[in-house]
């Protein structure tokens, strides 16, 4: 026997959950390397045609980099935020794909191609709710916010750092991030520091007689004292699980054989916590610098220049947005984890400007960032009703 009419609208709604993914996925949007245009007019025909109001984002540039769906409720009251990148990682070695990173087909069960995991399903599933929400904006005050940002996997944020600068946009009272994973909701995440040092001394011929410590063998002394620094662990008394991390993930200097360098460039990427934090890290590394300074002067000083400084963030399991999804997934009888992830993302942008924000729950994935990338499609409707669920509670609709 077949399903009930409402159960033939869920099924329905999938399919069209997944066709649109597909187009999606068979729009090339590589972060930093792709045009964005074709993948956001993707999007801005799938809202167009269904009357769901929306409006580009730009940068100080003016170059495209999200689309904004707002679905407002009939009274003032709190916004809250769907957010998914439509942008990807690299191919990689196209070589070793079994197939085609812009296949968006279905196989098995799986959708394959680059961003079904990451995150283009989640942007699907996203549209569809908030198109959900349009003839019940009567019942709801305040409104949603859908996100479907570019220049993510850059690092950069575009997307977000474009809403989050927009007058027009009501500043959101929570995120919810659609990355995939469904065991865990992501509800914290250390957070970062990053600098680049110079390192300098007098350049030389590598074959002369004259003794001369180089700006490399200075700058192997400074990683070794960075990797030996001694780092607090973790922080029992806030209660974040995770201690700092400090990592050199970069080094640049040198050309040819026969003369040695007056510079070398160090990258450092120290990941912080509540009790350790950005100045932390800072008076970490400028004790190591002034330490190299002392043990193997030169007539520069080695120089420190600051890239980012992101807090570490914690919600707690009865804070929204991560309250209203976590209890839609454990009603959905689902057993799922409060995750404090180590990796920062676009959620640490997002609580250093104060908004709690939740990430990481979706569908099952392989091979994200990765070969043969592909997003699992057996799980899409538990996933499509917890985020559904999750948007009613958090508007207070019964």
């Amino acid at each position: 026997m077949g399903g009930g009419p409402l159960e033939a609208e869920h099924d329905e709604r999938m399919r069209s959950v997944v066709e649109l993914a597909q187009e999606l996925i068979r729009r090339s949007s590589r972060g930093g390397v792709d045009d964005y245009g074709p993948v956001l007019g993707v999007l801005e025909d799938w809202l167009t045609t269904r009357g769901l109001p929306h409006r580009r984002l730009h940068d100080a540039g003016g170059a495209p980099v999200g689309l904004l769906v707002e679905i407002a409720g009939s009274r003032p009251g709190s916004w809250w935020t769907l957010d998914a990148c439509v942008d990807t990682a690299p191919y990689g070695d196209t070589t070793r794909w079994s197939f085609h990173p812009t296949s968006g087909q279905v196989r098995d069960g799986w959708l394959q191609g680059r961003g079904a995991a990451d995150s283009k399903l989640a942007a699907a599933m996203f549209c569809h709710i908030a198109a959900g929400l349009v003839p019940r904006a009567h019942e709801f005050a305040g409104g949603l916010a859908v996100l479907l940002d570019v220049d993510e996997h850059t690092g950069t944020f575009g997307g977000a750092r474009a809403y989050l600068a927009d007058p027009r946009a009501a500043r959101p009272a929570g995120v919810i991030i659609g990355y995939p994973g469904m065991d865990e909701v992501v509800v914290g995440g250390r957070g970062l520091w990053r600098a680049t040092i110079a390192v300098h001394a007098p350049s030389g011929h590598s074959g002369s007689s004259r003794s001369v410590t180089g700006a490399i063998t200075r700058a192997a002394r400074l990683v070794h004292l960075l990797e030996t620094a001694e780092l607090p662990g973790r922080d029992t008394a806030s209660g974040f699980p995770l201690g700092p991390k400090l990592t050199v993930t970069a080094i640049h200097g040198g050309e040819g054989f026969s003369v040695t360098p007056d510079r070398v460039d160090i990258n450092v990427d120290v990941r912080t916590t509540p009790s350790f934090d950005a100045g932390g890290a800072e008076t970490l590394v400028r004790k190591a610098v002034a330490e190299l300074d002392a043990e193997l002067p030169v007539p520069i000083p080695t120089e420190i220049a600051e890239v980012a400084a992101w807090p570490a963030y914690r919600l707690g399991e009865s804070e929204q947005p991560a309250a209203a999804l976590l209890s839609a997934a454990r009603e959905a009888g689902l057993d799922v984890r409060a995750k404090t992830a180590g990796p920062s993302n676009i959620g640490n942008l997002l609580a250093g400007h104060g908004i709690p924000v939740t990430a990481g729950f979706g569908v099952p994935y392989e091979g994200l960032h990765g070969i043969d990338e592909r997003a699992s499609l057996a799980e899409l409707p538990t996933v499509h009703t917890v985020h559904e669920q999750a948007v009613l509670r958090l508007l207070g609709i019964r």
